[in-house]
């Protein structure tokens, strides 16, 4: 999955594995610490034997509620999820910033 989050003046992102997610929340790591509190930005291809409906991606918008030091210089992030959007496989974020679809 993909994160993002704000970095003083500058937007962080970073590729990281979904440790736990519900309707409420989520739970990942990472390498660099978001501040608590912050709004956060996460996009997750849900697997086919979830949705029963092929891969589908969806784009949060997640308040992080704690930070915690983990193994391996790894912080854990627990967030909150505010709201979310389905996107369609050929509108993937990334595609969006620079005005192309794939």
């Amino acid at each position: 999955m993909t994160v993002r989050w704000p970095s003083g003046s500058l937007i962080a992102e970073a590729q990281t594995e979904c440790q736990d997610i519900s309707t409420g929340g989520v739970y990942f790591f990472l390498s660099k610490q978001p501040q608590d509190g912050s709004l956060i930005e996460i996009v997750v291809t849900l697997p086919h034997h979830l949705t029963q409906a092929g891969r589908i991606d969806v784009r949060c918008q997640a308040l992080v509620q704690r930070t915690e030091i983990k193994k391996r210089n790894l912080i854990g992030v627990a967030a909150k999820i505010e709201r979310y959007e389905l996107l369609h496989r050929n509108t993937r974020p990334e595609d969006a910033r620079d005005g192309s679809a794939r």
